[in-house]
């Protein structure tokens, strides 16, 4: 497929066509090379109709990439222009060198986050919301702590964070800590990652959902995970539960129930079977600042893929709450 160009002359930074289609455009962020080498970090953008101040800044999930093209027009239609990363070895921006999502440390994604902010103000925004799904949501709410004078961001939105293992809690206490102990020395052995398999065949059109993705990318189903994600993700989950400081307002959205099923049904379309919202709730209490959790009646993990009438309620209730919070 060819890609047009269109060169943005305000700062000389080319965006090309995305693969969403003529309304998208991305631009490459390149970064000094990591331990693998050449790395990338793909920013998507969609424009609202009229010229804005304000703007929001997606990040993804595991095994995921920014593919919610209704997000990024809800959010078009309450004023926001809209930006996406596919960070580092992910989606858009995995390399044919790099194994897909391999991470040693969550905070390589600040430098992507940070470029990507800087490109949203040159582009002439000064209010941001910094918004993430599960990994996505660990990701931001640790980079809103870490940086809490940044000029641009306003507000956070974490979709069903990942703040904590779907696991019991003696796997939580002592399994886990053993596996990320064992991930520092052996980064590439890889652990039966206990995702449900059901969880993308809910969402995807070929299977039992009403959406369209690309399956290399986020694929059907994900068996094994590297040990050093188990590390990274347990690394940042430290932080949270020692309770981190939020200076900007935050809203953080799960789902009302938690679901394990065995076999395809009801469970698999109106819960989380991904996290445990109960340890989301639980981490949000111990947040210092103006943090609100909302519970979303039969959700999704990613509540924005949920059934039409839930995620309607998802873009209701978000966008009220972004009225009183960013004026």
């Amino acid at each position: 497929m060819t890609r047009s160009i269109t060169m943005n002359t305000s700062n000389l930074h080319t965006y090309q066509t995305d693969i969403l289609g003529e309304d998208y455009q991305q631009l490459t962020l390149n970064f000094a090379d990591d331990y693998d080498g050449k790395v990338v970090a793909t920013l998507i953008r969609k424009k609202a109709h009229n010229p804005t101040k304000k703007a929001v800044l997606y990040i993804h999930g595991f095994a995921d990439y920014f593919f919610q093209t209704e997000m990024a027009e809800k959010f078009n239609q309450h004023g926001y222009d809209f930006y996406a990363l596919d960070l580092r070895k992910y989606g858009r921006s995995k390399l044919p060198h790099q194994k897909l999502y391999y991470v040693l440390d969550l905070r390589e994604y600040d430098a992507e986050i940070s470029k990507a902010l800087e490109m949203i103000a040159k582009e002439n925004h000064n209010q941001v919301l910094l918004a993430g799904h599960s990994t996505g949501g660990l990701i931001s709410t640790l980079y809103a702590a870490h940086y809490p004078d940044h000029r641009l961001i306003k507000a956070l939105w974490a979709n069903s964070p990942f703040y904590d293992f779907y696991k019991s809690v003696i796997e939580k206490k002592v399994g886990i800590p053993l596996l990320s102990e064992a991930g520092k020395h052996l980064p590439n052995a890889k652990f039966p990652s206990g995702l449900n398999p059901w969880y993308t065949p809910s969402l995807h059109k070929d299977f039992y959902g009403e959406w369209d993705f690309n399956l290399d990318w986020k694929p059907k189903s994900m068996p094994f995970v590297h040990l050093c994600f188990v590390h990274a993700i347990h690394e940042a989950q430290k932080e949270i539960h020692r309770g981190v400081s939020l200076k900007i307002p935050t809203l953080i959205m799960h789902s009302h129930q938690s679901k394990y099923p065995k076999k395809w049904g009801i469970d698999a379309q109106q819960s989380d079977v991904i996290l445990d919202v109960k340890d989301m709730i639980h981490n949000a209490k111990k947040m210092k600042g103006d943090v609100q959790t909302l519970a979303i009646h039969n959700g999704l993990h990613d509540l924005v893929l949920s059934a039409p009438s839930v995620r309607e309620n998802v873009y209701q209730q978000l966008f009220q709450w972004l009225e009183q919070k960013i004026q």
